[in-house]
């Protein structure tokens, strides 16, 4: 009874531990699949309409990229800015419409705080709240105190799973770990609720490096 349960269970294991090597790469066939169908084969299929073009595959995101790349150079001037600024105002005027608009925007500016954010944070660190707790947390900044000479470190301990929001902190640099994580690394470990951590946990090497920061 004994070796006939160790053996069900052996398969039930084997077989768990199977599915999870195989969502990822079946997430990957899907969204593939999902690009193709959806984005791909739906662009060519309305630019045959108007011109012929042979079906390469991929040829149809490709075009999207580009127009999108072309979009942002619009946007990137005055005129372009000044175009969509129009265009938003007719939306407002339309109350479904005007509604939907006011979503996406908002999730396009959400998107648009996001990367600011990130590329603000000048690197990942651990910051020291008791003895036996350590915080995930970014430097924005440092500074030198005159009257002490001492440094200090301006740092943004996020709030999960939100990262571009949180509080700021002053902190000296003996308060903080340098665990080696890139800032990629710490906002998936924030954004996951720590479902996701960096590989290396637990070799720390000290606090951070003198040359992270900059006396202002």
């Amino acid at each position: 009874m004994g070796i006939r349960k160790g053996f069900f269970e052996h398969i039930r294991v084997c077989i768990f531990r199977g599915l999870l090597a195989i969502i990822p790469i079946l997430l990957c066939v899907l969204a593939v699949q999902l690009l193709y169908v959806l984005i791909d084969k739906r662009i060519m299929g309305f630019l045959d309409k108007f011109i012929s073009l042979r079906q390469i595959p991929g040829l149809g995101i490709l075009l999207l990229l580009l127009t999108l790349y072309l979009i942002g150079l619009i946007v990137s001037n005055i005129i372009g800015r000044q175009f969509f600024k129009l265009l938003e105002n007719i939306t407002e005027r339309i109350p479904f419409i005007k509604a939907i608009y006011s979503v996406g925007k908002q999730l396009s500016q959400g998107l648009s705080a996001a990367e600011g954010k990130s590329q603000a944070f000048k690197k990942a660190l651990l910051v020291k709240v008791t003895d036996n707790i350590w915080v995930p947390a970014f430097l924005m900044n440092s500074k030198v105190d005159p009257k002490t000479g001492e440094e200090l470190y301006f740092v943004l301990i996020p709030t999960a799973p939100t990262p571009g929001s949180g509080f700021v902190a002053m902190v000296k640099p003996s308060q903080t770990i340098d665990p080696g994580w890139s800032i990629e690394e710490c906002l998936k470990a924030i954004v996951s609720v720590g479902i996701v951590v960096p590989e290396k946990l637990g070799d720390y090497e000290g606090p951070i490096a003198k040359e992270t920061g900059n006396d202002i």
